[in-house]
């Protein structure tokens, strides 16, 4: 999985690309099937603001969330759930679709 990081007024420091790496790891052990991940950190004046995007195999899907906090930590902490929360209700989905109901087939 290809992870990048930038900055919007702020330099992406290599704790901060750490720290956005290590969250990424909680995602791909829910699902195996990311392809790439971006993430963008903005800093305007008291609002610390997080989005990031990931690539899904499978159809080339794109999940996007952001989240503002005052603290970039927080945003980061706060992108990752809303992130992670999608990538579950996506496999599911494709759970669910690959499933067939027999009572359907049969009538």
């Amino acid at each position: 999985m290809q992870t990048t990081v930038t900055g919007h007024h702020i330099e992406v420091t290599p704790a901060l690309r750490a720290y956005v790496t290590e969250k990424m790891q909680r995602i791909s052990r829910h699902f195996e099937h990311i392809i790439s991940a971006s993430f963008v950190l903005t800093v305007e004046k008291l609002e610390h603001k997080a989005e990031g995007a990931i690539t899904v195999s499978g159809g080339g899907r794109s999940i996007f969330a952001v989240n503002v906090a005052s603290d970039l930590y927080a945003a980061i902490d706060g992108l990752i759930d809303k992130l992670d929360r999608q990538v579950r209700r996506q496999k599911e989905k494709m759970k669910d679709h690959n499933r067939s109901d027999p009572k359907l087939a049969m009538g």
